[in-house]
């Protein structure tokens, strides 16, 4: 007889159970994500404006620690998905204006 475990998360459905196996892979596809794309932000507009640039490198930076303190994978995804949604926003701001 075969579980069903009820509490799985967002992460856990996304990757269809295997985020822990695949630890490695997901941190480096984050790390490359996260990384580039933050910097794309700053370099494309958000360098000129004070308030642009620290709500981008919070996130940015927060993620990049949680990374480096091998912190749970839902956190650091959770976070990632954050940062990267700031980034396109402020992404799509700069190319607007």
């Amino acid at each position: 007889m075969s579980t069903v475990n009820t509490n799985a998360g967002f992460w856990d459905r996304f990757f269809d159970g295997g985020a822990e196996y695949n630890r490695y892979a997901i941190i480096s596809a984050v790390l490359l994500i996260v990384g580039c794309l933050g910097g794309l932000t700053v370099g494309y507009g958000a360098i000129d404006h004070l308030y642009q640039l620290f709500l981008i490198i919070i996130p940015t930076m927060t993620t990049l620690s949680l990374l480096l303190a091998v912190a749970p994978l839902k956190y650091i995804l959770n976070m990632a998905a954050l940062t990267v949604v700031i980034d396109v926003v402020f992404l799509i701001i700069n190319f607007l204006s």
